[in-house]
């Protein structure tokens, strides 16, 4: 009894969550509004159908109630397909032939009266059928996901592929259902909380991943990736991090495009910022010095103006935070 309890609560707990994040998504007013209600579709969806299993594992749901609950992959499969157009294609208008999509979820809810009250019947419609059309959509996702290769940033060929990852998964889970390999019929909704609160962490940490920082910028993966070795290059060649009052004005000057592009480009490329960009230069330039014998009686504060750092505090920080060590121990360490 008390372990049906745990089970209850932590099954619970995840369905409670999805819904609070599919709910906070289709409220979101920041970024792309149109990915981040696919985004709550597809959530809200799985959640739906992960529903259904809690409730019919602990009360004996009407037939009626147990296909409104299969429902949820009905836009679920859709939902993911289209928000892989917007994120990864920037699709940020939908045709007429895109919303065709949705059209099974309006014939099963129309259907739902009229389905048989047996128990074969009901196996089929809500596993087999279930199974067969998240299928569709996850192979077309995962077809998308790869013709996106060079034309998306990784951040977020990478957030969609966690995203596909999830989803194929519950997919699995279904699947062993229906042919009866799953030992336990609650284990599924138990791994969907665990799944639903790591989807939860990665999505409020999702700056990360840069998903709508640049979800309206003209600059493609190939183009980002072009850029930045123009910037790399004027590291790495001419040594620019080196030039007083650098910022990103001064290098988009310099390389004829505008700020943002400049700060799109390493984030993208290197998931780094400009600042923490300009300190990684600046400190591997240091460790050189560190580590030359002409340069072996140097100060450290003269080390750190050579390098391009304004004071002696920002560059000890700066070290420590690229090596784990400060300036005068990673001098120790190449000396002896």
């Amino acid at each position: 009894m008390l372990t049906n309890g745990i089970i209850l609560i932590m099954a619970s707990m995840g369905l409670a969550q999805g819904l609070f994040l599919s709910f906070y998504l289709f409220s979101l007013k920041n970024g792309d509004k149109k990915a981040n209600v696919l985004l709550g579709l597809i959530i809200l969806g799985l959640t739906m159908r992960i529903g259904k299993s809690v409730l019919n594992y602990y009360i004996p749901l009407e037939e009626w109630q147990k296909n409104i609950g299969t429902s949820g992959i009905f836009f679920a499969g859709p939902a993911l397909f289209l928000y892989g157009l917007t994120l990864l294609e920037k699709r940020k208008i939908f045709s007429r032939s895109d919303y065709l999509h949705f059209v099974p979820f309006g014939c099963f809810l129309f259907l739902i009266p009229f389905v048989p009250r047996n128990g074969n019947f009901e196996s089929f419609w809500n596993y087999g059928l279930v199974v067969f059309f998240l299928l569709i959509y996850l192979i077309l996702s995962f077809s998308l996901l790869r013709r996106s290769r060079t034309s998306a940033s990784k951040e977020l060929l990478q957030w969609y592929r966690l995203i596909l990852l999830g989803a194929t998964l519950i997919w699995f889970y279904y699947l062993g259902n229906l042919f009866e390999l799953t030992p336990h019929y609650i284990s599924g909704p138990i791994f969907y909380s665990f799944m639903i609160y790591s989807f939860t962490y990665l999505f409020l940490n999702r700056h990360k991943f840069s998903l709508e920082k640049y979800s309206h910028s003209k600059m493609d993966a190939r183009g980002s990736k072009e850029l930045y070795q123009r910037i790399k290059t004027l590291f790495e060649l001419e040594e620019f991090f080196l030039q007083d009052g650098l910022n990103l004005q001064v290098v988009a000057e310099k390389l004829g495009v505008n700020t943002r592009l400049i700060s799109q480009a390493i984030n993208e490329n290197r998931q780094q910022n400009f600042s923490e960009f300009v300190n990684y230069h600046r400190v591997e330039k240091a460790k050189k010095l560190l580590g030359a014998p002409e340069h072996k009686t140097d100060k450290i504060a003269t080390i750190a103006y050579e390098v391009g750092f304004g004071n002696v505090t920002s560059f000890n920080v700066a070290f420590k935070k690229e090596t784990g060590i400060t300036p005068s121990a990673y001098r120790r360490n190449v000396n002896s």
